[in-house]
C-alpha cells in the first residue's frame, strides 16, 4: 500500500517509520521542510505540499493525518477537500473531540477515520493501541497500514460510527488520569508513612506478579530509578487536562458518576495553583514517561 502522511512530529514521523519497516510506500509532508527531509533519508518520498502528496498518490488515496488537534485539522482537511473523492480515505490520528470529529466526516467528500491513538512516543517500538470509528469499509481497506502502525492485528479494531474512535480514546484518557492519582497517592503514602522504604523497589515488586502491575507502574519505577527515591526537583504541577475534562462533561451529559476520574481532574487542576503534593509531582514524571512531555521542574 502507499500511505500518505500530513504531519511528521514525534507521532507521525513513528507512524512513517512502521509503515516503511513493513514493506509500505509512504508520501510524506510537513510544513516544516527540515522534518521532511529527514523522513525522506528514513525511505519516503518528500512531498513540498498537500496538493504535492494528493498527486504523488495512486487514485484511491490513503492519507494519514498526525497533526495537532483543532485548527490544525480543519485548516489540512480545507486542503485536502478539493483534491479527494468518495473512494479516498483520510485518517485523524490525533486527540480531537469525537464531536468535531462526527461534522468532519460530515463534511468531508472522502470517508473520515477518527482513530483514537494511544502509547505514546515511549511505546513506538511496540506499535500503538489504535481505536478507529467511521465507515467500516474505510477501515478494512486500511487494516495494512493499521497492522503496521499497532502492535499487530490485535492491536487496533472498528470501534463503530464516525467519532466512535475518538469518544474510545477520550474515555481511556480519564481512565488514565485515575490511574495516575492512585499509583501517586498510594507512593505519597508509602514516602510518608512509618518505614524507610525503596519506592523503586516497590514499583518493580509489584510489577512482577502484583494485582496492580502495570507499564504506568513500570513507567514509576522508571521515574524513582532516574530521579530518585523522593524525585529530586521534579514539581507537582501537572500539564494536559483537555481529554479528562471532555470525559467529566461527557459522563455529567449521560448522567453516569465518575467520581475518581472526576477527583483526578480537579487534583490535575489544583497542581496549578499549590504547591508540594508528591502524588502530583509523579503525576508529572510520568506524563513523560508516555508521552515525553516536558518534565516540570522546581
Amino acid at each position: 500500500m502507499q500511505l500518505g502522511v500530513i504531519g511528521l512530529g514525534r507521532m507521525g514521523r513513528i507512524v512513517v517509520d512502521r509503515v516503511l519497516e513493513d514493506g509500505h510506500e509512504v508520501v510524506a509532508f510537513d510544513l516544516d521542510s527540515e522534518a521532511v527531509a529527514e523522513a525522506a533519508e528514513a525511505g519516503a518520498t518528500p512531498a513540498d505540499s498537500i496538493e504535492d502528496l494528493v498527486d504523488r498518490l495512486p487514485d484511491e488515496k490513503r492519507i494519514w493525518l498526525m497533526v495537532p488537534a483543532g485548527d490544525a485539522v480543519d485548516a489540512t482537511l480545507d486542503d485536502l477537500d478539493p483534491l479527494l473523492d468518495a473512494d479516498d480515505v483520510v485518517v485523524d490520528g490525533g486527540n480531537s473531540h469525537f464531536e468535531r470529529s462526527v461534522e468532519r466526516a460530515e463534511a468531508l467528500d472522502a470517508a473520515y477515520l477518527d482513530c483514537g491513538t494511544s502509547g505514546g512516543p515511549a511505546g513506538a517500538e511496540l506499535g500503538f493501541s489504535l481505536m478507529v470509528g467511521g465507515p467500516e469499509w474505510a477501515y478494512e481497506a486500511m487494516v495494512p497500514v493499521f497492522d503496521a502502525v499497532a502492535t499487530g492485528p490485535q492491536g487496533h479494531d472498528h470501534m463503530g460510527a464516525s467519532g466512535s474512535g475518538h469518544y474510545v480514546k477520550m474515555v481511556h484518557n480519564g481512565v488514565e488520569y485515575a490511574l495516575m492519582q492512585a499509583y501517586g497517592e498510594g507512593f505519597e503514602l508509602l514516602s510518608e508513612g512509618r518505614y524507610d522504604l525503596d519506592m523503586e523497589s516497590i514499583a518493580r515488586t509489584w510489577n512482577n506478579g502484583a494485582v496492580i502491575r502495570s507499564w504506568l507502574l513500570e513507567l514509576c519505577e522508571e521515574a524513582f530509578r532516574e530521579e530518585g527515591n523522593d524525585l529530586g526537583d521534579v514539581d507537582d504541577h501537572i500539564a494536559g487536562g483537555s481529554t479528562g475534562t471532555w470525559t467529566v462533561q461527557e459522563a455529567l451529559e449521560q448522567e453516569v458518576s465518575v467520581p475518581l476520574i472526576y477527583e483526578a481532574l480537579g487534583e490535575r487542576f489544583d497542581s496549578r495553583v499549590e504547591d508540594g503534593k508528591f502524588s502530583r509531582r509523579l503525576a508529572n514524571r510520568l506524563r513523560y514517561g508516555f508521552g515525553r512531555h516536558e518534565v516540570k521542574r522546581r
